[in-house]
Order: structure tokens, then sequence, then C-alpha cells
């Protein structure tokens, strides 16, 4: 839920706020903003509280977000994608009928009467990027909780701007398909992260015990998603 507060400084500050069943307040920088994570009972005077003590902190790094902001996408013939992190152009052609959008390695083709329209052009490719998410994501699901002795019950895309992954009581996955941008090292974490939850719904030393035995390195994926999360959100 968006919220807005006005800082000691008169600075006005948007912030998304998701509250969970947590005991403490985080708060997160994403490529849209401030993101704050908050447990459900805390009253909004407390929340602003913390807010108005961390402003200098996020301040900062929202100044270095805008700083390091990545150029918009054009969506348009040339332009450069990533899938399965590798760069990969797109690739657009005018015809008197519009064709379904094809991949051949390095390209992703489409061929449309109106070829300069960058709406349609995004929502088609964004529409390739799920479909190919979906296979690629279940693929990786099915193998990982193999290897952990877990099993879902559902599974599905997200287009969540600050979380890449989540899992509930039901045992329902859900997983960003921005991340088959992502080297599929990348990609494995995450699954093997919201898998783990299925043991343990928490981030205890349990839970981190349960992601390392399927994936020992996820404490240098966790460094690698957080720095690509800007590139990824592009689109």
């Amino acid at each position: 839920m968006s919220h807005e507060i006005t800082l000691p400084s008169g600075d006005q500050l948007h912030y998304q706020l998701e509250r969970h069943q947590r005991r403490t307040v985080g708060l997160k920088i994403t490529a849209s903003g401030l993101v704050i994570h908050a447990p459900k009972r805390i009253l909004q005077s407390q929340l602003e509280s913390i807010i108005v003590q961390k402003a200098d902190w996020i301040r900062k790094k929202l100044n270095t977000l805008i700083e390091n902001k990545l150029p918009e996408m054009q969506w348009g013939h040339g332009e450069v994608l990533f899938y399965l992190g590798n760069t990969i152009t797109l690739a657009v052609e005018h015809d008197i009928r519009s064709k379904a959008v094809e991949y051949e390695p390095g390209v992703l083709q489409l061929a449309m009467p109106n070829h300069h329209d960058q709406n349609l052009i995004a929502r088609k490719v964004i529409q390739w990027y799920k479909k190919q998410a979906m296979v690629d994501f279940t693929r990786r699901l099915e193998i990982f909780s193999s290897k952990l002795g877990v099993s879902f019950s559902a599974f599905a895309l997200s287009n969540a701007n600050s979380r890449w992954g989540s899992c509930n009581s039901r045992k329902e996955i859900r997983l960003n398909w921005r991340l088959l941008q992502a080297p599929p090292h990348i990609i494995n974490y995450v699954v093997c992260h919201e898998l783990a939850h299925l043991k343990e719904m928490n981030h205890s030393a349990k839970f981190w015990a349960t992601v390392a035995s399927v994936y020992p390195d996820y404490k240098l994926a966790e460094k690698e998603l957080k720095k690509l999360s800007p590139q990824l959100h592009r689109i």
C-alpha cells in the first residue's frame, strides 16, 4: 500500500508499506523507491517515528538510487534485453499481420503492422518472458523440491516490485517473472530460498542451513541478485 509522510525537513517521502507476521520493521530501497516491511500490529505513529529516525539513511540511499538509475527501456528495434544472463537483441519488423514472437540465440524477433507502437511491443515481449518463465521456473522447482524432499501445492508468477519470490503456509510458491533475465545460478538460488520455506517458514539459522544444503553459495548469490536488481527491473 502506498503512503506518504512529511519529514521534519519539510520533504515529502513516498513509500510502500507491506505488513507481515514479523517482529521488527525492515526498510528496503528498491528500484521503485522505499519499501517498508512492518509487523501487522504496529501503530502508524510508531512506524512514522522510525522513518523519521532513519530519514538521513533513507535520503542517502534514495539519492544513490537516482544517481545510478539506468535509462528507461526503449521498446523498439535494436534494444538490448537479458535472457538467462545473456544479452539478446530485440528485432522488430513491419508485417501486414502480427506474428508470434520468435526467439533465436541472441535475437528476439517481432513482426507486426504497427511496429513503432512501443506499448504493444512491450506487452508482447513481457508476455513472451512470462511464458518462458513459467516453463523454466516449474522445471527448476521440480528439480530442487526433489533434492530437498519437499512438495509445493501450486506455483504462479509474480509481478512484485520488491520481492523476488514468496511461499505461504498453503505451500503456494510465487516467483517474479523478471528473474528469467538473470543468470541460471541466481534463479536457482531464489528457487531454493522459497522451497526452503516449506521446511522453515522464517529466516532462522535452521532456514539458512536448509538453503545451504542444496545451494551452498547462497550468500554470494544474494549479493549478486541485489546488485542486478535495478537491471532486472528495467522491464
